[in-house]
C-alpha cells in the first residue's frame, strides 16, 4: 500500500510518512515509570493525537492503558455529575475490555460499573465512579494508565473540575498513605489544565482555579527538528528515488515552520500531490527542489485548512491578541513577555507565538506571512498605494524574474507624492506597513515574502522575497545618521553573505527635510546595494 503524508486525523507509521517518536515516547515513559500525573498541551494539528496512541503501544507490555477522547462523551454529558460518572464509567469499560485478554472476564467492580450503566442508576456518584476505579486498579494484573484526549472539551464544566480534584486526591492518598490508584494520567488538549481561566467567562469566575496543581511539568519537545525531517524524508525517497537533496529539504522545512508538525506534513503533502504532475513541475524529482517547495509554500498559504480557520477564529475571539500581534508584525515592535498577561498566555498556548530571550516572537514563517497577509488585506482595497502597484504590477516582471530596482524606484515616486509630507512618527509607525502593501500585490501569485526574525526591530527589518525561486533581500530602515547607515550598509553587505547573493537593496526611511528622495547604487567591495530613499 502506498504510504501518504497525512494532516488529518491520526497519523499511522504503516501507512504514512512519520517522523521517528522513539527519543520523544522514552522520556514520557519515563514519567509514566515515575507515577507522574500531566498534561500534554500543544497548539492544534500538533500530534498530541498521535503521540497518544504511540505511547499506548509502547506501554501497552507493562501497563493497562485506558485511552478515552472525551469528545465522545458529549457537553451533554457535563451537565451533571451523575451523567458525567455514568458516562465515563462507560467509556472506561469499553477501553478497558479493548485492552484486557480476549474472553477474559471482567473483574467484580467493573462488573459492577457495567450494571450501573446499563439501569443508569441516578444515584452514581463521582465518589461512587472513583471507588469503582481505584477497586480496579487495586486488582488490575498491570499498573493502569489513563489518558484522556481532548481534556479541555469538558473544562468549563464544574463537574470537570470535581472530577480533577477527585483524582487530585486520589494522587495525594497514593503517595501519603500508599492508596493503590492509577499509576499515571496524562491529559490532553489546547488548554493548559493547570491553568483553566481561558476557557471561562467572566461569570464563572468562581470555576478559574484548577485542582489540578499536582501536575508535573511536561518538556518533551514535539516539534520537528531538521533530523527528525530528513528521517522522514529519507523514508519517502527510499520509495521514489527523486534524487532530492535530503539536507537542503529538510533546512527549508525547519526554516519555515519551525518544526510545526501540521505545517511540514502539508507542505510535503502538497510537493508530493499538487506540485509534481504540475505545469511547471511534471515530475517527483522536478517538485523535491527548493522552487518546487516555495511553490507548495504559496499554495498553502492561499488555502483554506481548518489549522488556519482555527487561528482566525482565534483573532476574533481575542480582539487584544489580535492587536498585540499587528504591533508585533507591522510595527516591529518589541514585546516582553510578561507572566500572567492573558493575550501573551494566549498567544503562546494557541501556538502564534514563542517566548525566546524574554520576548515574544512569531512561531514560524508560515504564521508570520499569513499573519501579514491577513492583516494587509484588511487595508488594501481602501489603500492608494496597493491600488497603483496592482494596476502597474505587470512592468515590474523583466524575463519572468521581479526587477525588484525597478519596483523601488516606482515606490520612492508613489511614496513621495502620497505620504511625502508626514513626519517622524509616521515613517517609523507606518513606514514597513505601506511598503507591503505596495510588494504585496506586485509579488501575489509568483512569490513569497517574509521578515527575517534575526533583524526585526524598530529601527531595521530585513524582508526577503522569493521570486520565482530566487530570493532578494530588502532592509528597511529609519534613518539615524550617517555613521548608524554606514553600519547598516555593512551589516546588509554581511547577509548577502549569508544568502550568497552579490546585490542587495535598502529602503531608508528619512524624516531630513533636506535629505535626497530617489534611488541610488553604493558599491561596498565586490557587492553592489541599491538604496531607495523616501
Amino acid at each position: 500500500m502506498r504510504k501518504r503524508f497525512n494532516v488529518t486525523g491520526l497519523c499511522i507509521p504503516q501507512k504514512h510518512y512519520m517522523v521517528d517518536l522513539a527519543g520523544r515516547l522514552a522520556q514520557i515513559r519515563e514519567m509514566v515509570d515515575e507515577g507522574a500525573y500531566f498534561t500534554i498541551h500543544r497548539a492544534r494539528q500538533y500530534g498530541k493525537t498521535t503521540l497518544l496512541h504511540a505511547l499506548e503501544s509502547c506501554l501497552r507490555k507493562d501497563y493497562l492503558v485506558i485511552n478515552m477522547d472525551f469528545q465522545k462523551l458529549g457537553t451533554v454529558k457535563y451537565k451533571t455529575e451523575n451523567s458525567f460518572s455514568l458516562s465515563f464509567a462507560s467509556c472506561f469499560l469499553r477501553e478497558l475490555a479493548r485492552e484486557e485478554e480476549p474472553g477474559a472476564e471482567l473483574s467484580r467492580e467493573a462488573e459492577a460499573m457495567r450494571n450501573i450503566c446499563q439501569s443508569r442508576d441516578s444515584a452514581y456518584s463521582l465518589y461512587e465512579l472513583f471507588e469503582n476505579l481505584n477497586h480496579i486498579c487495586t486488582f488490575s494484573a498491570r499498573p493502569v494508565v489513563l489518558m484522556i484526549d481532548e481534556a479541555d472539551s469538558a473544562a468549563n464544566n464544574q463537574v470537570f473540575l470535581d472530577f480533577l480534584a477527585q483524582l487530585r486526591n486520589y494522587y495525594l492518598e497514593r503517595e501519603a498513605r500508599g492508596t493503590v490508584t492509577f499509576q499515571s494520567v496524562i491529559l490532553a488538549g489546547l488548554y493548559d489544565i493547570k491553568s483553566l481561566k481561558a476557557k471561562f467567562r467572566s461569570e464563572d469566575a468562581r470555576k478559574t482555579n484548577s485542582p489540578w496543581n499536582i501536575a508535573a511539568d511536561f518538556d518533551v519537545d514535539m516539534s520537528f527538528s531538521e533530523s527528525d525531517i530528513a528521517g522522514m524524508l529519507r523514508t519517502y525517497e527510499s520509495d521514489y528515488h527523486t534524487g532530492m537533496d535530503i539536507a537542503e529539504m529538510a533546512d527549508l522545512l525547519r526554516a519555515y515552520t519551525s518544526g510545526y508538525p501540521f505545517l511540514v506534513s502539508r507542505l510535503c503533502k502538497l510537493m508530493d500531490e499538487k506540485i509534481a504532475g504540475s505545469g511547471n513541475f511534471p515530475t517527483k524529482d522536478a517538485a523535491w527542489t527548493k522552487e518546487g517547495f516555495l511553490a507548495a509554500v504559496r499554495i498553502f498559504l492561499t488555502e483554506d485548512n481548518t489549522l488556519f480557520e482555527s487561528m482566525d477564529n482565534r483573532l476574533i475571539d481575542y480582539p487584544e491578541l489580535r492587536q498585540m500581534l499587528k504591533e508585533l508584525l507591522l510595527l516591529g515592535k518589541p514585546i516582553e513577555n510578561i507572566p500572567g498577561n492573558e493575550s501573551m498566555r494566549m498567544a503562546v498556548m494557541f501556538g502564534f507565538v514563542t517566548v525566546r530571550d524574554g520576548f515574544l516572537h512569531v512561531a514560524n514563517r508560515i504564521f508570520e506571512t499569513r499573519l501579514y497577509n491577513g492583516f494587509l488585506s484588511e487595508e488594501s482595497r481602501n489603500t492608494e498605494i496597493f491600488q497603483l502597484a496592482l494596476a502597474d504590477k505587470n512592468q515590474f516582471i523583466r524575463d519572468g524574474q521581479l526587477d525588484v530596482e525597478r519596483m523601488l524606484r516606482k515606490f520612492v515616486e508613489y511614496y513621495t507624492e502620497l505620504f511625502g509630507d508626514h513626519g517622524e512618527k509616521f515613517l517609523e509607525e507606518d513606514g514597513r506597513r505601506i511598503f507591503l502593501l505596495f510588494v504585496r500585490p506586485i509579488i501575489n501569485g509568483s512569490g513569497n515574502y517574509y521578515i527575517e526574525a534575526r533583524t526585526r526591530n524598530y529601527r531595521r527589518t530585513d524582508l526577503i522575497i522569493d521570486f520565482r525561486g530566487r530570493q532578494s533581500v530588502i532592509e528597511l530602515k529609519i534613518w539615524r545618521g550617517n555613521e548608524y547607515h554606514t553600519r547598516g550598509e555593512e551589516q546588509l553587505s554581511e547577509y548577502l553573505d549569508y544568502y550568497q547573493l552579490k546585490k542587495g537593496y535598502m529602503v531608508s526611511f528619512n524624516f531630513n527635510k533636506k535629505k535626497q528622495a530617489g534611488v541610488r547604487e553604493i558599491v561596498l567591495g565586490d557587492k553592489i546595494l541599491v538604496e531607495a530613499v523616501v
